[in-house]
């Protein structure tokens, strides 16, 4: 008990001072004091609730979906029959009234063999039947979306405009965001510390999604503004004041889209000076893009984001490694948020911001200041119960409590976490964790104490006999809090940080750094009695 190695107080010493150390920013932080820049500065992010920030609102359309679920089996069944092994089935008569896909076949015997190779395609659409398939008058092949297929698929699609926003305000570089889906269609996205929500919504309101397609032909002004064209698709240029609201016809089907790029990031062109976005492609999408210059070489090609062409250049020559340009007029800024947009990955869904708001920080400081004001009243009642009940072991107690709330600020700190409402009120349940821990040995001292051991003998065994009950109770404290934390979210993930990373500062100063202070106290005075 009394023998404590040098290296041993050493690194219990340089654990607690490291932490207490790493607390002083956001303490000045806190008290609004300034902080010197040549030091190491790491400071608790302040969460929505408590430094203020931007709330924002999204919602899906389900005919949206719909629409491009169409587009996507027409494609399909396109290429499908086009490749069909018994040879080519020709279709015509192609419609999508109606939300349901309906094509004739030019000859009638096909008909066995153009089922099978469609029936082939909608096995693999999902675990539920997403399609009913139906012929007509002999020749006319019906698709008709079921409306679990169309459940799934939104489903899905919220899903993946979840992660890629996630992605996106990541990249972003802000802290601790919260993004949850609401229902069915909503997404709700809150950002701590962002004042002014317009980047925000600039950024993760962009579908970013990307498509080349060859250009047939430029478009009449009529043609723009009618939108419809027989035979092609009209996509009107994104720079209106350039092209003079121009615009441009490509294949409607066909082309390579952004799903086959692996990265996107923001350069300049060696010999415009001009900011540009550098894209790669995986080895599908690369070879999609080898064949496409190579076999249209001289003919034009259209970039379109989000359905508006941002250029259209010649294909020089067949572009074989992967990689391209994207130039369009860009400064710095936008050409980095496109490439942050990109790179994230396209929404398969556009999003509409249905509610949005600014929340202010007084609310925030209101709550932190009667949050600190119950802390800190708590924890002067506590030392003074603790130095009361027990004398000297209080006092150890007491230093080691003041301890553990910088240490855990500290660790905090370090890790980049974010502090809100409920991790102040993580912060107050760990004074109590920690507290429990000293009584619980401060107790088991006395018992020993009663049935007459030494001094020494008595806290050997009472901190070795409460040290089991202590890791126990933090052992199942720490499986809820991890617990917390993994399908938790937003607060209840800020109040789990707090909780886990409370548990080891509250172990640590209540049991080896008490202990190590009790013996060094018995070895000086060698006490023959303890005034518990």
């Amino acid at each position: 008990m009394l023998e404590f190695p040098t290296w041993k107080k050493v690194m219990l010493w340089g654990i607690a001072l490291l932490g207490v150390l790493a607390a002083l920013p956001s303490l000045a932080s806190l008290s609004n004091q300034d902080w010197p820049d040549s030091l190491p500065n790491p400071t608790v992010n302040l969460g929505l609730d408590l430094a203020g920030g931007s709330h924002i609102l999204l919602e899906a359309e389900r005919d949206q979906v719909a629409a491009k679920r169409l587009e996507d089996m027409e494609e399909g069944v396109r290429n499908a029959l086009r490749g069909a092994e018994g040879g080519r089935i020709r279709i015509g008569d192609v419609s999508t009234e109606d939300n349901r896909l309906s094509f004739l076949l030019d000859d009638a015997s096909q008909i066995d063999l153009a089922r099978s190779e469609i029936e082939g395609l909608m096995s693999g659409t999902g675990p539920v039947r997403e399609w009913d398939l139906q012929v007509v008058d002999g020749q006319r092949f019906v698709l008709t979306p079921t409306s679990a297929g169309l459940d799934n698929a939104v489903s899905s699609a919220m899903d993946a405009a979840l992660s890629v926003i996630n992605d996106r305000i990541d990249s972003l570089g802000t802290r601790e965001p919260t993004v949850l889906r609401q229902g069915d269609t909503r997404i709700v996205v809150q950002v701590p510390g962002l004042q002014d929500p317009e980047a925000l919504k600039e950024l993760i309101g962009k579908t970013a999604q990307l498509e080349f397609k060859l250009v047939q032909r430029e478009a009449t002004l009529e043609e723009v503004e009618r939108g419809f064209v027989a035979g092609g698709e009209v996509v009107a240029y994104a720079d209106k004041e350039r092209y003079g609201g121009g615009g441009v016809i490509v294949n409607r089907l066909g082309g390579i889209d952004g799903s086959t790029l692996t990265n996107a990031q923001q350069s300049v062109d060696q010999q415009t000076n001009e900011p540009v976005v550098s894209i790669a492609f995986n080895p599908q999408g690369g070879k999609q893009f080898a064949n496409m210059t190579r076999q249209y070489t001289g003919d034009r090609f259209a970039i379109i984001l989000d359905g508006e062409v941002i250029s259209a250049p010649v294909m020089q020559e067949p572009i074989l490694n992967g990689q391209s340009q994207i130039s369009g007029s860009f400064t710095v800024q936008s050409a980095n948020e496109l490439a942050i947009q990109l790179s994230s990955g396209a929404l398969p869904v556009d999003l509409t911001v249905v509610e949005e708001r600014t929340v202010g920080p007084d609310l925030g400081a209101d709550s932190i200041k009667q949050g600190l004001l119950a802390m800190g009243i708590g924890t002067l009642l506590v030392m003074l119960l603790m130095i009361v009940t027990y004398g000297r072991f209080g006092i150890y107690a007491t230093v080691a409590l003041v301890i553990n709330v910088l240490m855990l600020l500290g660790i905090m700190a370090a890790l980049n976490a974010t502090l809100t409402l409920p991790g102040i009120a993580g912060f107050v349940l760990t004074i109590g964790a920690a507290v429990d821990a000293n009584v619980l040995i401060n107790e088991r001292i006395r018992e020993e104490r009663k049935r007459g051991r030494r001094v020494v003998a008595a806290v050997e065994n009472g901190y070795k006999e409460a040290s089991r009950a202590i890791y126990d109770a933090n052992v199942t404290n720490f499986i809820a809090g991890v617990l917390l934390f993994q399908f938790g979210s937003g607060p209840i993930k800020g109040f789990a940080v707090v909780l886990v990373v409370g548990l080891f500062t509250s172990v640590f100063t209540a049991v080896p750094l008490t202990r190590m202070w009790v013996a060094q106290w018995l070895r000086k005075a060698r006490p023959t009695d303890l005034n518990l």
